[in-house]
């Protein structure tokens, strides 16, 4: 079955709205794992405009009381991300290439440019004990590349599916992603996914042949939880990838 982890960025990007702790990214969490949410995700970034280190470091600590929900820390190691990783040993890092001034991820690696220096980071988050998930196109060609970097998954990027879906060309991108994550099976990596999923559309994702290990699910679930309560969102979500198994 597929496995939810919310990541709670946009949570953290309300609190620093305004000066306080509210609302709070640590009782969040614990919503969501009361609710059964299999993770949390956080991306803290240099201008830490969202997620913060010290969100990562609490969540850590907050994660080791539940081991059965994981921690999944992303960003790009470029910019100071395994600094944050080291001290938080989170189960998963999920290297994303995102600039830093990115208002949000809106692109996979581009791995003959960026693997010789990506190498020795994923050597070092694998030696310490550290699944390793590389934040990938579903069309770019460079699954080889990551399965040969060493990595342990990929996160498929799912923006260009959430934009198809529902369209004239929502078979077509569909089949891509499938696609995708049927070559990865093949070379030995497990398939996450991730970016602009929704309640409308990560149950199909989610049916694909070859299955989505996890889903990381943030600015749709957070939006739902404005009218669902977030305890509510993260059951609305299980209810949509739970009824949805690997062929």
């Amino acid at each position: 079955m597929t496995r939810l982890s919310v990541n709670l960025n946009k949570v953290a990007l309300l609190r620093n709205a305004r000066a306080g702790e509210a609302p709070s990214v640590i009782d969040a969490a614990r919503t969501c794992i009361a609710a059964g949410a299999h993770g949390i995700t956080l991306h803290p970034r240099p201008d830490e405009r969202h997620a913060k280190p010290g969100d990562v470091y609490a969540v850590a600590a907050l994660l080791e009381r539940t081991p059965n929900v994981e921690l999944n820390v992303e960003g790009n190691p470029f910019h100071g991300l395994l600094e944050v990783v080291r001290r938080a040993r989170p189960k998963q890092c999920t290297l994303v290439p995102d600039d830093a001034a990115a208002k949000t991820s809106d692109h996979g690696w581009d791995l003959a440019r960026h693997g010789e220096r990506l190498a020795p980071m994923v050597a070092e988050l694998r030696a310490a004990g550290v699944r390793v998930s590389l934040f990938m196109d579903a069309a770019n060609g460079d699954l080889d590349a990551a399965a040969a970097l060493g990595a342990d998954r990929v996160e498929l990027y799912t923006e260009p599916y959430a934009a198809a879906h529902g369209g004239a060309g929502s078979g077509a991108m569909l089949a891509r992603f499938a696609a995708a994550a049927e070559r990865a099976r093949s070379l030995g990596l497990g398939v996450n996914a991730g970016h602009d999923l929704s309640l409308a559309n990560v149950g199909e994702l989610c049916a694909i042949p070859a299955g989505i290990d996890e889903v990381s699910i943030g600015h749709a679930l957070i939006a739902d939880a404005l009218e669902l309560g977030l305890g509510g969102a993260v059951r609305a979500y299980l209810g949509c990838i739970s009824t949805r198994t690997r062929h």
